[in-house]
């Protein structure tokens, strides 16, 4: 009975040791986030920069690894039925294919960083198609590579750069502000203008008004200047007059006279 026991627990945990393995072993890895430019419009005969950079939960090490890969849009090549590689990264080492990617392609990121670029010297026409990043960062393996479409085209047919767009938004700029200051400037002496004019006017309001009551006083001082004399008023002086004729009475006989006194002005 024990021994039909101890047999019937070590398959049990054989059992459960064999589940726990299959649920660990086949537990899906965290999925990577890769992402690139959509289009790419280069010059022919220029440089040309594929940018691509992925996210990952996991340290990035010597095991992750880039794949770069081409499918021309034109038929008729090599390269327009199915992707080929033409460059490969993995243990900080780069792994230009046996093509004619040979020695256009250079790798320009910085795997720490997350950044999977390449370069892509001199473009030609015959690199028009879609170019195919894809990274894996064990144990992150799973993951959409990302797509980019590069046009290579004539100069002519370039596109208005950013740069382009930049300089003439910065002008544009420049000038609004330069009007702003012309306008200002211009309503600031307008309105300094006025303000002294209505000074002046004001002045000139009093001014015209103040010699008023001047001459009324100027008139009140003629007119008393012509019923007063300029000097001090003096009534009429009595003298007496004395009779040297010798009678006894003469002392007696006086005879008021009154002069006036008249002054002109």
């Amino acid at each position: 009975m024990e021994t039909k026991r101890s047999k019937t627990s070590s398959q049990r945990l054989l059992l459960t040791g064999f589940m726990l393995f299959i649920i660990l072993g086949a537990s899906p890895s965290s999925a990577l986030d890769i992402h690139a430019d959509s289009e790419v419009v280069v010059q022919n005969g220029t440089t040309g920069v594929l940018h691509c950079s992925f996210k990952s939960s996991e340290v990035v090490g010597i095991s992750t690894s880039v794949t770069w890969s081409f499918q021309s849009s034109q038929p008729d090549t090599q390269f327009s039925k199915a992707p080929y590689v033409i460059f490969y990264f993995f243990n900080g080492r780069s792994f230009p294919a046996q093509n004619e990617f040979k020695d256009r392609v250079q790798f320009v990121g910085d795997i720490n960083k997350r950044d999977v670029s390449i370069q892509l010297s001199p473009a030609q026409f015959s690199d028009n198609g879609t170019f195919f990043c894809d990274v894996k960062n064990p144990p992150d393996v799973t993951g959409t590579p990302a797509r980019t479409e590069l046009r290579v085209v004539l100069k002519d047919s370039l596109p208005q750069t950013s740069t382009t767009v930049i300089v003439g938004a910065v002008c544009g700029a420049l000038f609004i502000l330069v009007f702003i200051a012309v306008a200002a400037c211009i309503v600031m002496r307008v309105l300094h203008s006025r303000h002294d004019y209505e000074g002046c006017t004001a002045l000139e309001s009093v001014s015209s008004e103040a010699p008023k009551p001047r001459k009324k006083l100027e008139s009140s001082l003629e007119g008393s200047r012509s019923t007063s004399p300029s000097g001090p008023l003096q009534g009429p002086v009595i003298y007496a007059q004395l009779d040297h004729s010798g009678s006894k009475n003469s002392f007696h006989k006086m005879e008021p006279v009154v002069y006036a006194d008249i002054r002109k002005n």
